[in-house]
């Protein structure tokens, strides 16, 4: 039976194969997702990654961050339970000599509840579906994410995020809806003192 693989879209690691596990829940980011999702960030981001930190909360095959880490971000931090899975992503990082990339095995409470102060430019999620990880998530994110800092998720629905978020787009991919967010309470502070 062949592998299912996945390619990095852009930057400097173009074309590489990123490995899927067969993990339950796994779902690598496909190719036109991430692609559109990076043109968002371009454009939010004016083009400028280098000086920009990426949270990857459930990592699985590594393409959200591998995808951050190849557009040249300066640092990208990658969360995974799944040992086969966190197997594949150090032995990605290698292959790719990504010294920015950052994996912890782990699950993603727990790494957010251990952040200790560090903030991100875009926090990344694509959780197992029909879980309810959103719930658990959105009362700890906005903790995590830089003034002006961008959300993106991946979901079975349209998400319906608290007041406190604003969505900036969204889309759809077959079964798959994505969404790039920005905490609103951050940007009334930001902007009215």
């Amino acid at each position: 039976m062949k592998k299912h693989v996945v390619r990095i879209v852009g930057g400097d690691y173009r074309k590489t194969p990123i490995p899927v596990v067969d993990a339950p829940g796994l779902r690598p980011t496909p190719d036109r997702v991430r692609e559109t999702l990076f043109n968002w960030l371009n454009h939010f981001w004016a083009g400028e990654f280098s000086d920009k930190r990426v949270l990857d909360l459930f990592a699985g095959s590594g393409a959200l961050g591998f995808e951050a880490a190849s557009r040249g971000v300066a640092h990208v931090q990658m969360a995974e339970t799944h040992p086969a899975a966190v197997s594949a992503l150090r032995a990605l990082r290698t292959k790719l000599g990504a010294q920015q990339v950052r994996i912890h095995a782990g699950d993603a409470l727990v790494v957010l509840d251990r952040l200790d102060g560090a903030t991100f430019d875009l926090v990344a999620l694509d959780p197992p579906f029909g879980q309810g990880w959103m719930n658990k998530l959105w009362p700890r994110l906005s903790n995590v994410l830089k003034p002006d800092g961008l959300l993106y998720v991946e979901s079975e629905a349209l998400i319906e995020p608290p007041d406190t978020w604003e969505t900036l787009r969204e889309s759809r991919a077959g079964q798959v809806h994505f969404h790039l967010l920005r905490f609103a309470a951050l940007q009334k502070t930001v902007n009215n003192p």
